[in-house]
């Protein structure tokens, strides 16, 4: 006897995660609440991702718009299974006297609940990103996962730590210095570093920092850039350096804890570099603190947004206490943002914007998610530079984690491409206090 398909019921922020997620089931059937619609209804004006999404996936669901849709379902396509429109139900008795509120989120397990009692030969499962309402579901009886389409297998990817390798002589170390074609790779035996790997290279007595540039099967040489008044203070970020200022990469991933100077290495090699772009764009997702509304804040959009952009500002002003006034180099941020090629802004903002020759930097890439960080990189034109910085243990939105945020799924998908780098910064540099407490804290 064939198995036969599973039964999934799709949970609201499902859909506000990824609107096309009603593809992604295989040959399985999915339900959906009509409360999903009703609570979409919500979202549909706005410029955040939740808004886009909520618009997206009502254009979606009225492609397929039919009297199947809410009887007995509408076939995805081919390989695919049915979508249906489930209307409300009653609360299970074991409902009613668990749960007294009556709320969009219990309407949606009173759906699953409908759907497991009158289905009980196939697999019934409630997707969901909310982890009380996977909570709420099994305590019923009932399979609850989250959305798993996007979540990386090996979320580790943004921790690794540059490694340090010791089967070099001192002959070989000094090749890496004095040869621009650098350190064939095949005079590193069992050395197999993936494109753009950033590597500390030891000898007995002496040592050398180097990046693998697979175009020609060498180790290269990287050397401490001062930029702009920024100095690297460590090696990690006079790797991060050199990958911002490297023109054959124009995707680049800084990750770390707060404090190793991830935003500041990027505004400070978009500045050394502004003469070769039309534009230094500075973004960042607005989400604050406990997940408050922009709202809440008075005053017209920029005294809204200010406070979220604060932390690019403290960067710039950092760059500029580097100088004196009467210097070029402060005169000339000043005069960038006066005329707008430099500028910070939320990333909702930065829709349907042109992005090409930009130096564009997305601040708080964590709190992305891995469709929103695809829509940024396909926009990309020639000419552009596009970094994403972040720090996984400082994810803001309620529905990402370390395996399904954006930035973790950059990384885990683009490592090894000639066209990306990424550099794990691991030494706080803001102060030893700030290092113990990311650490630690």
């Amino acid at each position: 006897m064939a198995k036969q398909p599973k039964i999934f019921v799709l949970d609201t922020n499902v859909v506000l995660h990824d609107y096309q997620s009603i593809y992604n089931f295989q040959e399985n059937d999915i339900i959906l609440p009509i409360v999903v619609l009703e609570e979409l209804d919500k979202f549909k004006k706005g410029n955040g991702a939740v808004n886009y999404n909520a618009r997206e996936f009502a254009r979606e669901l009225d492609k397929l718009t039919g009297d199947q849709l809410f009887n007995g379902g509408i076939s995805l396509g081919k390989g695919l299974g049915k979508l249906r429109v489930v209307l409300g139900q009653r609360f299970t008795d074991a409902m009613a006297e668990s749960f007294y509120e009556d709320t969009p989120d219990h309407r949606i397990l009173a759906v699953a609940a409908h759907i497991h009692a009158t289905n009980p030969r196939r697999t019934v499962v409630l997707v969901t990103k909310d982890i009380n309402l996977r909570l709420k579901a099994k305590s019923l009886g009932i399979d609850a996962q989250d959305y798993l389409t996007d979540k990386v297998a090996d979320p580790d990817v943004l921790s690794r730590k540059v490694q340090t390798v010791d089967v070099f002589t001192d002959e070989q170390i000094a090749q890496i210095y004095q040869n621009e074609q650098g350190l064939p790779i095949s005079e590193a035996p069992g050395l197999k570093p993936y494109a753009n790997e950033y590597i500390i290279l030891k000898g007995a007595n002496s040592f050398a920092l180097g990046i693998y540039d697979r175009a020609d099967g060498s180790i290269k040489r990287v050397d401490k850039q001062r930029t702009y008044g920024i100095e690297p203070r460590n090696s990690e970020q006079t790797f991060a350096m050199d990958a911002l200022m490297r023109p054959s990469i124009p995707l680049v991933a800084l990750t770390g804890i707060a404090g190793t100077g991830k935003t500041l290495l990027a505004l400070a090699a978009a500045l050394a570099q502004e003469a070769g772009f039309e534009q230094i764009l500075l973004a960042r997702p607005v989400i604050p603190l406990q997940n408050q509304e922009i709202g809440f804040l008075p005053g017209d959009v920029d005294e809204k947004i200010g406070p979220y952009m604060l932390p690019l500002f403290d960067n710039l002003g950092f760059i500029k206490s580097r100088f004196r006034p009467s210097q070029k180099e402060y005169t000339r941020i000043e005069e960038l943002l006066k005329t707008q090629k430099l500028k910070i802004s939320p990333l909702a903002y930065i829709r349907g914007r042109s992005l090409s020759n930009i130096f564009f930097i997305v601040d708080e890439a964590q709190n992305l998610t891995p469709h929103e960080v695809k829509t940024i990189i396909t926009r990309v034109g020639e000419g552009t530079k596009l970094v994403f910085t972040g720090d996984i243990q400082q994810i803001d939105s309620p529905y990402l984690d370390i395996s399904s945020n954006g930035l973790t799924y950059l990384s885990d998908k683009m490592t090894g491409q000639t066209l990306f780098a990424h550099v794990n910064l691991v030494k706080g540099e803001r102060s030893r206090l700030a290092e113990l407490a990311g650490n630690l804290l």
